[in-house]
């Protein structure tokens, strides 16, 4: 066991390739049959935005090493100038299958339901005029051609946004003789057009694309000359924020500062319209300084995410999923007195399938019991109109002593904290943004309630945010306790939030950036001497990503030493399982389903003593050290017998889950023999759920 070194590149998988593998696995999403057809789109138009993200945050981090002549490696041990081939040689094929899947399937069985997207060459005469109509009253005063010459530079184009590139030949009004020009279409524009379903010959469903139009007409926008050529195009530019730590007075104006040069970061990639000729190609990767790798041709529109607005068609239901009501276990009907019942038991709710409703019940009792004194929260993503926040709004306005911990930094998210943070002021609350260095990504809330002479603490711990709308697409863990340790604990660190207190002993939860990662090492090590020692041996790690090299090694060990390892890791994994010698006992599934798994569930056997964790933390370096995250154990018998029993789905799963292979690769898992497939989600949905 020790003549092995765990350090060796050929035992990890590339971050950023194992996160194109992910997106692949959305977009099968998007090819399987099984699903309704509108989901089928969704699915399309989910791995499209997960690319674009990909590009403005991973990309856009290699491009910036490499510039800076970083060849500091990865586990892997390949360089950013690798990486950032190895991503256009995987990428390409990966967006030439979106636009296939699109053209050749989806948009045929979509016109089987009488939801068309009419191609120019296909619009009757009488929709031609209606466009021409909608070109000239509701598109041409607003768009701004812009010729290309001395006097006028080419024009700074906002991120991701739809513009044309231009050729032209002839003479202007001035005599200038004109080659190019660029057609930006402002955001405010639909970038889907309706035809109107009340004109002879258009379907209720009828669109075009705003492209069409604008390429249909845009000769009107350059009278006298004559347009060559329009071709749609859009670049992404690296949109991660960067704020100096040690150079920062106040937080959120630093903040505010930086939200406004995601307009202007480094292009990273330029999507251009497959039809456009190589020497306008040319002249865009030259404009924007790219290469020939930068380019992603289009066969259709260049933001596929735009096609979203038609996933939801009310009168469409048996094309999207069967709609669900999330089940209010029977202890939590007729709105009962929540700090009666938990002064009793502890509650565990699994969302979607069991709703988020009692959370935020918990927070408005919270805010109307003269015997509540303080409320503090954390709130990382929560959406612009949130009952949580409404709650705690009406808390300090009640006279409650609310304290609110918001996390400005959480990507893409921060112009919305910056008006919560502003919203919660107003209201009187106490708003702090953290410890400056560390995200804070946990997720809990403590009500302090004084009952007869004493101080009671209540408390909801979660693996995901306090937002209303991903309580109903993903899937999470949220415990509400008023066990009077993990009490403790929390409010030990909310005071480290928001005073300048030092490290401090916890007695049941794990913290990082401080114990976490230490006590994740500790209980495999465990897992590992009970094997040694004869003893069955087993841990289930289900997280969103594992990353973190020293916990890859320890579970390394753990499998050479003949402990069961079973890994749930929906997204990026660094493992590699099936290695002999090394990884034999490791299994690592992803589910990718209905709903986007979420949960951060870790367990380990403990000699039939079983030891059930949830986190807000997924096993990541960045998790582990540069954030602030909490991990509560499942201490109710029966809880956590319910948690070890679900996980027990997510393993057996043979409908939805997808097997990583020690190349790095994935293959669906298939049924034994002949039994029907197995859906965890799906299980969940009919034993929790009001479908």
């Amino acid at each position: 066991m020790d003549t092995i070194d765990l350090n060796q590149p050929e035992l990890y998988i590339n971050r950023e390739l194992s996160l194109l593998e992910f997106n692949q696995r959305v977009l099968e999403q998007a090819k399987d049959e099984s699903i309704p057809l509108l989901e089928r789109l969704r699915y399309l138009c989910i791995s499209s935005t997960n690319l674009d993200e990909f590009f403005e945050i991973r990309v856009a981090g290699l491009k910036q090493k490499e510039e800076f002549g970083s060849f500091k490696s990865e586990p892997d041990n390949l360089s950013p100038q690798d990486q950032l081939r190895e991503i256009q040689k995987r990428t390409k094929p990966l967006i030439e299958e979106q636009y296939r899947l699109l053209n050749e399937e989806l948009f045929p069985l979509l016109e089987k339901e009488d939801i068309r997207f009419i191609r120019r060459a296909d619009w009757s005469e009488a929709q031609a005029k209606w466009l021409h109509n909608f070109f000239e009253e509701s598109l041409l005063p607003v768009l701004s051609p812009l010729g290309l010459d001395p006097a006028h530079p080419f024009p700074h184009l906002l991120n991701k946004s739809l513009n044309f590139i231009i050729s032209l030949k002839g003479r202007d009004a001035f005599g200038r003789t004109g080659a190019y020009a660029v057609v930006q279409a402002p955001r405010a524009l639909p970038r889907l057009i309706q035809l109107p379903p009340e004109d002879e010959g258009n379907g209720e469903h009828d669109y075009v694309f705003l492209s069409s139009v604008i390429h249909a007409y845009v000769d009107a926008l350059f009278p006298g000359m004559k347009v060559t050529g329009c071709y749609q195009f859009r670049i992404t530019r690296n949109s991660d924020l960067y704020v100096d730590d040690e150079e920062i007075d106040d937080l959120m104006r630093a903040v505010e500062g930086e939200l406004a040069s995601r307009r202007n970061g480094a292009v990273v990639r330029i999507e251009i319209d497959h039809k456009c000729p190589e020497d306008l190609q040319r002249f865009l990767l030259e404009t924007f300084q790219l290469t020939e790798g930068d380019a992603y041709l289009a066969n259709g529109p260049v933001n596929l995410n735009r096609l979203m607005s038609v996933c939801d068609l009310a009168d469409r239901p048996h094309l999207t999923f069967k709609p669900f009501t999330p089940n209010l276990p029977g202890k939590l009907n007729s709105n009962p007195d929540l700090f009666k019942l938990l002064g009793k038991q502890d509650v565990l709710l699994h969302h979607p399938y069991e709703s988020f409703l009692p959370i935020v019940d918990f927070l408005k009792q919270a805010a109307l019991d003269p015997e509540v004194l303080a409320i503090k929260q954390t709130l990382y993503r929560t959406g612009p109109k949130s009952a949580v926040v409404d709650a705690l709004v009406a808390a300090a306005r009640a006279g409650k002593e609310v304290t609110v911990v918001i996390e400005l930094r959480a990507r893409f998210d921060e112009a919305e904290n910056i008006a919560l943070a502003n919203r919660l002021q107003a209201a009187g609350a106490h708003v702090v943004y953290g410890v400056v260095g560390y995200k804070t990504h946990a997720k809990m809330v403590l009500v302090i309630r004084r009952e007869g002479k004493k101080l009671r603490r209540y408390v909801h711990l979660g693996t995901g945010n306090y937002h209303p709308r991903t309580a109903r697409l993903y899937t999470d863990y949220g415990l509400m306790t008023s066990n009077k340790d993990v009490g403790e604990d929390v409010q030990q660190i909310f005071g480290q939030l928001t005073s300048l207190g030092r490290v401090i002993k916890l007695n049941k939860l794990l913290s990082s950036p401080f114990t976490l990662h230490d006590a994740m090492i500790e209980k495999i090590e465990r897992e590992i001497e009970h094997a040694k020692s004869g003893k069955d041996a087993h841990i289930i790690i289900k997280t969103n990503s594992l990353t973190e090299p020293q916990s890859i090694r320890a579970l390394y060990r753990a499998s050479m030493a003949g402990v069961k390892v079973d890994l749930i890791v929906r997204g990026v994994c660094r493992l590699r399982p099936g290695i002999e010698g090394v990884s034999e006992n490791i299994r690592v599934r992803s589910i990718i389903g209905r709903f986007l798994e979420h949960t951060r569930v870790f367990y380990f056997h403990n000699g039939d003593e079983p030891e059930v964790f949830c986190a807000s933390a997924d096993w990541m370096d960045r998790n582990f050290f540069r954030r602030v995250e909490t991990c509560f154990p499942v201490i109710a018998k029966d809880l956590r017998a319910r948690v070890i029993h679900e996980l027990g789905y997510y393993l057996n799963d043979s409908a939805q889950a997808w097997l990583l292979n020690s190349d790095g690769s994935y293959q669906r898992a298939v049924p034994e023999g002949d039994d029907e497939p197995f859906s965890a989600q799906r299980t969940l949905l009919a034993e929790l759920g009001d479908s």
